[in-house]
C-alpha cells in the first residue's frame, strides 16, 4: 500500500503533495514501483496534528480521486468521518481506512451499505494529545481486545468480515515499547483470521532508534516492513514501494528455496 498524503503539515512528506497534479503524479510514480493499492488522506493524524475541517479534507481528496480513476488499482481513503467516506464512495475509492474503527456516528452506516474494504484501526487518544504518556496494562492484549470489539460490530452493521482489515496502530498513542511489543506479537493478531495492516514506515520510533528525520528512515522503514511481513502482515502501508517490494522479493526467494 502506497501513501499519498495530500496535506500540507504530514511528519514525512507534509506539503509534498497538497497539490492535487502532485498527488496524482505520486501516485501513478507508486503504482509503477508496484504499490498494489494506493492510500490518500487528506488530514494530518501524527502525533500533535490539529483537525481539519469536513470541507477542508473534501477539497483536497476529490480532485485527487478524480485524478486517478484509471490507475487499475484499489484506491483507499484515510478519513475517520462519515460525510468524507460516503463522498469518496460514491467517487469510486475502493477502502476506507479509518484510524477510529468506524466509532464515528454514522461512520459504521456509511460503509456497510457498499461493498469496499475497510481497515479498523486501534488508537488511544487524540492525534493532538496520543502521545503524551500513554498507559496500558498489556498493550497487546487490550489493542487485540478492541480490534476484536470493533470488528464484531462492523459485522454486526452488516460489513462482511471478508471485507475487514485489522491494524494495530502503530505509534498512535503507543511508546517505543508498546510499539515494538506489538510487532513481536503479530503473529497473535493475524491468528484471528483477517488481514493485518502494518503501518510502521518512516515513523518516530523508527527516528529515535536510528537518531534520522523522516526522510532519512528508509532503510529502517524497509527493515520494519520486512519484520512485519515475516510476522503475518498483509498489508504494508509504505511510502518507499520500491525498496520494500525489493526487500519482500528477497526473503520470499530465501523461503521459497
Amino acid at each position: 500500500m502506497g501513501v499519498v498524503n495530500v496535506t500540507p503539515d504530514s511528519f514525512s512528506d507534509g506539503g509534498a503533495f497538497l497539490a492535487p497534479p502532485a498527488a496524482i503524479a505520486q501516485a501513478r510514480h507508486l503504482v509503477e514501483e508496484g504499490a498494489a493499492i494506493i492510500d490518500i488522506g487528506a488530514e494530518s493524524t501524527r502525533p500533535g496534528a490539529r483537525p481539519v475541517d469536513e470541507q477542508e479534507e473534501l477539497a483536497r481528496l476529490l480532485p485527487v480521486l478524480r485524478g486517478i480513476r484509471d490507475l487499475g488499482v484499489p484506491v483507499s481513503v484515510d478519513t475517520r468521518r462519515a460525510a468524507v467516506m460516503r463522498a469518496v464512495l460514491a467517487e469510486g475509492a475502493s477502502m476506507i481506512n479509518d484510524i477510529e474503527a468506524l466509532s464515528a456516528p454514522g461512520a459504521l452506516e456509511a460503509v456497510a451499505g457498499t461493498d469496499c474494504a475497510v481497515c479498523l484501526m486501534h488508537k488511544k487518544g487524540e492525534p493532538a494529545t496520543m502521545q503524551q504518556n500513554p498507559r496500558y496494562d498489556d498493550v497487546v492484549a487490550e489493542v487485540f481486545a478492541f480490534l476484536a470489539t470493533r470488528v464484531a460490530a462492523a459485522q454486526a452493521a452488516g460489513i462482511a468480515r471478508n471485507r475487514i482489515v485489522i491494524d494495530p496502530g502503530f505509534g498512535f498513542g503507543k511508546t517505543d515499547t508498546h510499539n515494538f511489543a506489538l510487532l513481536r506479537n503479530l503473529r497473535g493478531l493475524a491468528r484471528q483470521g483477517l488481514p493485518v495492516l502494518a503501518g510502521l514506515s518512516r515513523k518516530s520510533t523508527l527516528g529515535r532508534i536510528t537518531g534520522r528525520p523522516a526522510g532519512d528512515r528508509k532503510a529502517a522503514s524497509v527493515t520494519a516492513a520486512l519484520l512485519a511481513a515475516q510476522r503475518g502482515a498483509k498489508i504494508l502501508r509504505v511510502h518507499d514501494v520500491g525498496e520494500t517490494r525489493d526487500a519482500l522479493a528477497v526473503w520470499k526467494a530465501v523461503e521459497a528455496g
